[in-house]
């Protein structure tokens, strides 16, 4: 390298460069931005997002400090706090005895074989649905929450069908070891502290080994045949019997409403009795003559009359024998010996 030896300027200082004490600070303003930008995106770092149905957990040194909400907080940039995000609304699921491969399961022998109460060997699978209740035991508690739950359920299972005989287990009890199982492992995952809460969990199979898993097939669809007849009949005397209950209110009903009626009736009847008693008593000649008369006229009413010449014999021949049911009275033929008579409106008699 060639140097360059420059006259040192007249009043000049050979120690102080003005070019080269610009450049120095120059490159300090630079490295100062630098420093500032850095600082900058470190605090902007502190920044962190909570989603719906999720919680952030906040540590300081890491020891857990606090919890946050749904939405936009701040905390210290690394290494003074970090957060983890847990979302707690997700409903998550763990299969026991099997694997789902896409559309297919693949059964897990080790997992899904266990003998029930009576000694027989039994295939069950085991389908649970959890959520996360508690989101800091979920993440320092226990070291890994989900295999805790997967052994837990096992032993559940295997506890359930081990206190229970293969066909309660695989017929009407079916619905009871389920809950069994619920319960256990739920108590299981507390004493544990994993912080996860089961939703549910359904016995998806319960069979035989494969040598006698037709016969049990059998047993198990005529349990179900059976149980089908008593719903059937239990549905069948649920409508029958209230027709029946309605039918006999009915009958109570009219019973007491002719009942009422007649009792209305006989006391008019009575009322009226009194009554022309009454009357009666004070002029029976007067009284006797119209209820005669009322009598005849309700008698009469729809009667036909014919009004004949007194004296006269043989009726016969003058009434019409072929037609009574006309409403016109015919004509009679008067005699030779006697005038012609006219026929007339029916008259109570006196």
């Amino acid at each position: 390298m060639i140097r360059q030896n420059k006259p040192i300027e007249p009043g000049g200082n050979p120690f102080f460069n003005p070019d080269q004490l610009a450049r120095l600070l120059r490159s300090s303003r630079l490295l100062w931005i630098l420093v500032i930008g850095v600082v900058i995106l470190w605090l902007i770092s502190g920044v962190y997002m909570v989603g719906p149905g999720e919680r952030g957990i906040v540590l300081t040194f890491g020891k857990y400090t606090s919890q946050s909400e749904p939405g936009l907080h701040y905390r210290f940039p690394a290494p003074i706090q970090s957060n983890y995000v847990v979302d707690v609304a997700r409903v998550r699921t763990a299969e026991i005895g099997y694997r789902s491969e896409g559309n297919d399961q693949r059964v897990m022998l080790e997992e899904a074989q266990m003998l029930t109460g009576d000694e027989n060997m039994v295939v069950v699978q085991l389908f649970i649905q959890y959520l996360v209740s508690d989101p800091v035991l979920f993440l320092f508690h226990v070291r890994d929450a989900e295999t805790v739950l997967k052994s837990s359920a096992e032993i559940a299972l295997r506890s359930t069908v081990g206190q229970n005989t293969i066909d309660f287990t695989m017929t009407e009890g079916r619905v009871e070891a389920q809950a069994q199982v619920k319960a256990l492992l739920q108590n299981l995952l507390d004493q544990y502290q994993t912080g996860l809460l089961v939703t549910e969990a359904r016995l998806l199979a319960v069979d035989p080994p494969a040598e006698v898993r037709d016969a049990f097939h059998d047993v198990v669809r005529a349990f179900e045949d059976r149980e089908r007849l008593v719903k059937e009949s239990e549905g069948y005397a649920e409508q029958v019997v209230p027709e029946a209950r309605g039918e006999a209110a009915q009958m109570v009903l009219e019973a007491e409403a002719y009942r009422e009626q007649r009792l209305i009736r006989a006391e008019g009847d009575a009322a009226r009795f009194l009554a022309l008693l009454a009357e009666y008593l004070k002029a029976p000649e007067v009284m006797r003559e119209r209820l005669y008369l009322e009598s005849i006229e309700r008698v009469l009413a729809d009667a036909t009359l014919f009004v004949l010449e007194s004296g006269q014999s043989g009726v016969l021949p003058f009434l019409p024998l072929t037609d009574m049911n006309t409403t016109v009275a015919p004509e009679i033929e008067p005699s030779q010996s006697t005038e012609p008579t006219e026929q007339s409106e029916p008259t109570p008699a006196p």
